[in-house]
């Protein structure tokens, strides 16, 4: 076989157009063209928020000011940075605790047919029951530390986990492990090389759910009982229809929910590149 023959090119693909990954300029822009949305509506909703204060078309001890609002946030933020520190530890520690236990169920519950039927339904009812009918339980038993909070943002953030994880394993391709066990892989094998990898897209997708639900079970958790946190700050300033307070804590709760959505997803896109939701589309079709 002659030299030339040995490096030739593979041939190109027909309907298929190669072109290269875009550069870093064209991800900003793509980014841009993604969040300008979003942040327009924010900015909409802040201006509707602003023209019905200054217009004084509801009363100031209803709804506040933006700068009412903003003045709270700058001048006591070292008050609410403390509180807001003390709930996202909460939030974080749940959501990692949900997501441990959650996992492991779901691989529990794949691979036993028994437990699955028999652990499923007790799932369902644990996560139809109102968490802010039980959380007061939760106090007299725990006490008012940071064991109630902890456990009602796990009980929150525990089924979206589950659900996702079940889904994600369930949905592996089964010609792949039909193949894996021709091979003579082991369960486990297949598990850490097919079935894990498969899961994670889907696995992702409750992680960023469950996030977001672990502040709002944190927050309950300090509605009933707790003298820190945001849920403190904001039973307090509602009791004393401080409404600017509780406006600055409502915003920083949110904010608090974003960050960590925006962290999971960052989470997925450095973990899932090859995923097709993540990829960059460096082939178009011209058929």
């Amino acid at each position: 076989m002659s030299q030339s023959a040995l490096t030739k090119s593979p041939p190109e693909t027909t309907g298929v157009v190669r072109r290269a990954g875009p550069l870093v300029g064209e991800r900003f822009a793509r980014a841009a063209e993604q969040s300008w949305r979003p942040v327009a509506l924010l900015l909409a909703c802040f201006a509707v928020w602003w023209v019905i204060s200054a217009a004084e078309l509801v009363k100031p001890y209803l709804v506040p000011s933006p700068g009412a609002t903003l003045d709270v946030l700058t001048g006591k933020a070292d008050y609410l940075w403390q509180h807001t520190w003390v709930t996202t530890y909460e939030t974080l520690l749940g959501f990692l605790i949900a997501v441990a236990v959650g996992v492991l169920a779901a691989v529990v519950m794949v691979y036993s047919s028994t437990v699955e039927r028999t652990l499923y339904p007790v799932l369902l009812f644990a996560q139809v029951v109102p968490k802010i009918a039980i959380a007061p339980l939760f106090v007299v038993w725990l006490g008012f530390g940071i064991g109630p909070k902890i456990l009602i943002a796990v009980l929150i953030a525990f089924f979206p986990v589950v659900i996702s994880m079940v889904t994600g394993l369930k949905a592996v391709d089964p010609e792949m492990l039909q193949l894996s066990a021709t091979m003579g892989a082991r369960p486990w094998q297949t598990f850490v090389r097919i079935r894990f990898p498969a899961s994670l897209p889907h696995l992702f997708s409750g992680l960023k759910v469950a996030v977001t639900l672990a502040v709002t079970g944190a927050v309950v958790g300090e509605f009933v009982g707790a003298n820190e946190g945001l849920g403190y700050v904001i039973l307090q300033a509602n009791g004393n229809l401080d409404t600017p307070m509780l406006f600055a804590g409502l915003l920083v709760m949110s904010l608090i929910g974003v960050a960590l959505f925006v962290a999971v997803e960052i989470a997925e896109t450095l973990l899932l590149p090859w995923h097709a939701s993540r990829r960059d589309t460096s082939a178009t079709t011209t058929y």
